[in-house]
């Protein structure tokens, strides 16, 4: 009897210390290698940036999650390799970002603005790209970045 009783609060329980087992359910990940990426604006003006390289499925599921900010010249970009359709979400993340997703000849493709912190809501791409870049909130419309600006860097053929 104790046990029928007991059961279902232990059952309750099992999720939570699941999710506090696993990397990047409770804290950040360690800051990942760099790499420079500038933003072509289209009337010319160059934004640079250094951006965190998610190249591995447990980097890019962890992402900035429980990051207390993010520099207004720092990033993550997530390489998805080859072109796809990109998912992102902000679970387990306490910052508001900017999404930039970028396609394979580099040019930004969509931009999701001032994403909500800990949203399960599916932030998409809205097509194929080659990545997607994490920027601080408010950085593409204090920049000026928009859809068809190209971004510069190693994965997309352009140095910057």
């Amino acid at each position: 009897m104790i046990l029928r009783r007991a059961l279902p609060a232990l059952l309750a329980l099992l999720p939570a210390a699941m999710a506090r087992a696993q990397p990047g359910v409770d804290r950040p990940q360690p800051r990942l290698p760099t790499e420079p990426l500038v933003i072509l604006t289209r009337d010319g003006r160059r934004h640079a940036f250094t951006v965190e390289m998610a190249l591995t499925a447990e980097q890019q599921m962890i992402g900035l999650m429980f990051r207390p900010e993010v520099k207004p010249d720092e990033g993550m970009l997530f390489d998805w390799g080859t072109p796809r359709e990109s998912s992102m979400w902000m679970r387990n993340t306490i910052t508001s970002l900017d999404m930039v997703f970028i396609a394979a000849d580099g040019r930004i493709h969509r931009i999701a603005e001032r994403t909500v912190p800990l949203s399960l809501a599916t932030v998409s791409s809205n097509g194929p790209v080659r990545a997607t870049l994490e920027l601080a909130a408010g950085v593409t419309e204090r920049l000026d970045i928009r859809a068809g600006d190209r971004v510069l860097h190693r994965i997309f053929g352009t140095a910057p």
